[in-house]
């Protein structure tokens, strides 16, 4: 009996013990230091354990990635995922790349990526647009758009299932650079009939007040402390969302608050950085902890928006 007992409760300590796996979150990082920002949102949607890798190269890759794959049984594999960010956005998708490579069957963990939050944050700022209608049949203007942020709200946009047509203009300050991305982005993903993806030069807030008259939605999707368009938008007759990702003054856009959420402003919806902020921040946490349902998600810009939608 006692020891029919004993072998009872060690298969039951046993079962609780693989149910009850912590969560473990490895961050990969390319750059000196792992992101303080990423680890502090890591921890506050709840994994049990994270592991930071710094100055992370395309050689490290398969190593790290076989050290998270063989470690547990598959049934466990769901407790183990990938997070990569990084300030350098070709060089944290390199990785991603790379990544996805090591895998086979069902050997393999869920991974997210979020190089310098662009992912996030774009998906955070279209939903934020998405609030006061379609953008379908709209004239949308990135200022700045072929950075990071600006070639993903870009892509979030032409590829919405709710989008069934839009001009999307893709600013830069030389329309060479411009035509580049639009180019670059067309043959990358499938652009729907009626979606036009447009390069357009705004290199002066001249242009951009031109260019962004008669827009629907403006983003500004610029470094930090760039003022990118003026406040000739107040005396704008026609309604227009504005949004603003930049936290540092002066504003992207002259007269947009950082803290805006939706405010009127004359005729204009006005959305800051902070504004933005919030949602991109729920969507950054659930996006993490949907990570542990499954060990074969793969969160990028599109997957990330989508997950996006049950939020906003």
């Amino acid at each position: 009996m006692a020891g029919r007992f004993s072998l009872s409760t060690a298969n039951t300590l046993s079962h609780f013990a693989s149910i009850m796996k912590p969560k473990i979150l490895i961050q990969f990082d390319p750059d000196a230091h792992a992101s303080t920002f990423d680890s502090i949102v890591a921890i506050d949607s709840g994994v049990d354990q994270l592991l930071q890798r710094a100055n992370v190269t395309e050689r490290d890759i398969e190593g790290l990635v076989h050290g998270a794959m063989f470690t547990r049984g598959v049934k466990d594999l769901c407790r183990t995922a990938l997070f990569f960010g990084g300030s350098n956005v070709e060089n944290t998708e390199a990785l991603v790349a790379a990544a996805k490579k090591c895998f086979f069957g069902p050997m393999r963990v869920s991974i997210m990526s979020d190089p310098n939050g662009s992912n996030t944050t774009a998906a955070a700022a279209v939903l934020s647009a998405e609030k006061h209608g379609s953008l379908s049949e709209k004239k949308i203007v990135i200022l700045a758009g072929t950075g990071p942020v600006g070639q993903r709200i870009a892509k979030i946009i032409a590829s919405a299932a709710s989008v069934v047509s839009a001009s999307i203009f893709v600013c830069s300050r030389k329309l060479e650079k411009a035509t580049s991305v639009v180019d670059d982005l067309s043959s990358s993903m499938d652009v729907p009939t009626g979606i036009e993806l447009q390069p357009a030069q705004a290199g002066s807030v001249d242009e951009a007040a031109e260019l962004t008259r008669d827009a629907d939605v403006v983003f500004a999707a610029g470094a930090a402390g760039i003022c990118l368009m003026d406040d000739r938008w107040q005396q704008n007759d026609r309604q227009q969302i504005l949004i603003d990702i930049n936290a540092v003054p002066p504003s992207g856009i002259a007269g947009v608050e950082v803290m805006d959420t939706g405010e009127q402003r004359g005729n204009s919806v006005c959305y800051g950085a902070i504004g933005v902020g919030g949602l991109k921040m729920k969507i950054h946490k659930l996006a993490l902890q949907k990570l542990f349902e499954t060990n074969d998600l793969v969160l990028d810009t599109e997957t990330i928006y989508q997950l996006g939608t049950s939020l906003a």
